[in-house]
C-alpha cells in the first residue's frame, strides 16, 4: 500500500473528530525553522486560529487499527475496514511536503489504539520528534492523548505539540460501560488532569526562565458525542461546565452522532444526525464561555432538553420576562449581555456610545444590535420600539421566525478540481 493510499484511508477515517481547531497558538518564525503559526488535498481541514483567521491542517490518524471494540465507532475491531497505518517517518515527510506545497499550516494528529495507547503514543511522539527536531518544523500541531497512556508519555507529547486533547465522547459513565467497555472515566480524566497541572507548571516556569519548554501552550480540549445514548443536554451542559471550571479546557466540540453501524443499542442507521441539537449545544457553550451564564441557569431538571425552536439565550429570556424590559442607557455590561441580539461587541459598543449622550432605539441597529431578537426584551431613553406588542405565546413565535434554519444537508468542501453543475 503506498502512501497516498493510506492517506486516502486514514484521512477519512478521520472525519468524524470534530476536536479539531488551531485557536490558541502563538509561534512566531523562527531563525532555522520552517512554518508558525501566524498564517486541496485528501485530509485537508479548514480551522480558525485565535484571531479569527481560517487556516488549513492536515487531519489524519496515524492508524485506524484499533484493539478497542466501541460500538459507536467506524474504527471499532469488530468492523469490517480497509485498514492502514502511517510509519512516523512516512507522516513526517507526508506532513513537511504538504507544508511546502502550502496545503497545509500544521498537522492535527489522532489514531485508533494500535497495540496498547502507549505504543501507539511513542508512535506519534517519534513522527512528533521527527517533525520538530529532524526536519524543524515550527507550525502549529494538535495531537491526541489517548486515555490509558502512561503519564510520562503524555508529558512527552505535550512539549511536542501545541494543542492536547482527550476525547470524553460519551457523556456518561453509564453510556461508557455500554458503548465502550474498553474505555473507563478514570483513565479518560486522568490525562486531562495531567495536562492541566503541567500546562499551569509550564507558565510558572516560563515567568522565571524565559527559553523553559512549552508543554502545550494553546491549552487541551475534548469531544462528545450527541445522540448516541439518551442523556439529555442538561446532563452534557453540567458536564461541559464542570470540565471547563476543573479542567481548565479551552474548548468542548460537540459532535452530532452518525450512524455507521447497526447495533441494537444505536440509533438505527436511517436516522439523521441530530445537527439542530449539536448546534443549539454549541450556542449554550458560547454562553457558558462567554456570557457569563451557568449551565443550570439555561436548564434544570424540569426542563432537560433545549427548545430547538430557539437558540438558548432566547429560551432563557422567554423564561424569565420578569427581568425585561432593561433600559440600554442604565444597565451594566452583565445585563446587556443577557438580552437576546446584544452580543459581546455590541454591549461594549452601547457603554461606550451612552458616555456621550443618551441613546434611543433608532441608534441600537448601528451599533450592532440585532434588533428583530433585542426589541421585545429592552428600552431605550424610556420608549421601547415602535409598534412592539406581544404575548409570552406571541413572542416565542416571532423569536422562532427570527431563525436562521440550518441547510437541510451535510455541508461539504469543493475542490478545485470539481466540475461545476
Amino acid at each position: 500500500m503506498d502512501v497516498l493510499e493510506k492517506l486516502t484511508i486514514l484521512t477519512d477515517a478521520a472525519k468524524y473528530d470534530a476536536a479539531c481547531t488551531s485557536s490558541g497558538g502563538a509561534r512566531t518564525a523562527k531563525k532555522g525553522m520552517i512554518g508558525n503559526t501566524s498564517t486541496s488535498m485528501a485530509g485537508c481541514c479548514h480551522t480558525f486560529s485565535a484571531d479569527g483567521r481560517c487556516v488549513t491542517l492536515l487531519k489524519v490518524l496515524m492508524t485506524n487499527r484499533c484493539v478497542y471494540d466501541c460500538k459507536y465507532c467506524v474504527n471499532r475491531r469488530s468492523n469490517e475496514a480497509k485498514r492502514a497505518a502511517f510509519t512516523p517517518e512516512e507522516l513526517a515527510d507526508l506532513t513537511i511536503n504538504f507544508y511546502r506545497r502550502n496545503y497545509i499550516e500544521g498537522l492535527f494528529l489522532s489514531s485508533g489504539v494500535y497495540r496498547s495507547p502507549d505504543y501507539t503514543t511513542e508512535l506519534m511522539i517519534r513522527t512528533l520528534r521527527l517533525l520538530r527536531e529532524g526536519w524543524r518544523f515550527n507550525g502549529y500541531i494538535h495531537a491526541k492523548a489517548i486515555p490509558g497512556t502512561s503519564p510520562e508519555l503524555v508529558e512527552q507529547l505535550g512539549f511536542l505539540a501545541d494543542r492536547l486533547s482527550v476525547n470524553i465522547e460519551l457523556p456518561s459513565e453509564a453510556g461508557l460501560k455500554t458503548l465502550a467497555p474498553d474505555k473507563t472515566k478514570g483513565a479518560i480524566l486522568a490525562p486531562m488532569r495531567q495536562i492541566q497541572t503541567r500546562n499551569r507548571q509550564s507558565r510558572e516556569e516560563l515567568v522565571k526562565y524565559r527559553h523553559a519548554p512549552r508543554f502545550a501552550p494553546a491549552g487541551q480540549s475534548t469531544q462528545l458525542i450527541v445522540g448516541a445514548t439518551a442523556d439529555s443536554d442538561f446532563h452534557i451542559l453540567r458536564l461541559t461546565q464542570a470540565l471547563y471550571d476543573r479542567y481548565s479546557l479551552k474548548r468542548v466540540f460537540y459532535s452530532a452522532y452518525v450512524p455507521v453501524t447497526e447495533h441494537a443499542l444505536l440509533p438505527a442507521r436511517d436516522v439523521k444526525p441530530p445537527l439542530l441539537r449539536e448546534h443549539r449545544l454549541y450556542q449554550a457553550d458560547w454562553l457558558l464561555r462567554f456570557y457569563g451564564f451557568r449551565a443550570d441557569e439555561l436548564l434544570d431538571e424540569a426542563h432537560r432538553d433545549f427548545d430547538t425552536r430557539v437558540d438558548p439565550k432566547c429560551s432563557w429570556a422567554l423564561a424569565h420576562l420578569e427581568q425585561f424590559p432593561i433600559e440600554v442607557n442604565r444597565a451594566d455590561y452583565e445585563s446587556l449581555l443577557r438580552v437576546p441580539g446584544i452580543g459581546l461587541t455590541s454591549a461594549r459598543r452601547i457603554l461606550s456610545a451612552r458616555r456621550t449622550g443618551p441613546l434611543h432605539v433608532d441608534s441600537l441597529k448601528k451599533l450592532g444590535v440585532v434588533m428583530k431578537r433585542a426589541q421585545y426584551f429592552l428600552t431605550a431613553s424610556g420608549q421601547m420600539a415602535e409598534g412592539v406588542r406581544f404575548t409570552p405565546d406571541s413572542l416565542l413565535r416571532a423569536l422562532a421566525a427570527a431563525e436562521k434554519p440550518l441547510p437541510s444537508e451535510a455541508m461539504e468542501q469543493l475542490s478545485l478540481f470539481d466540475t461545476p453543475a
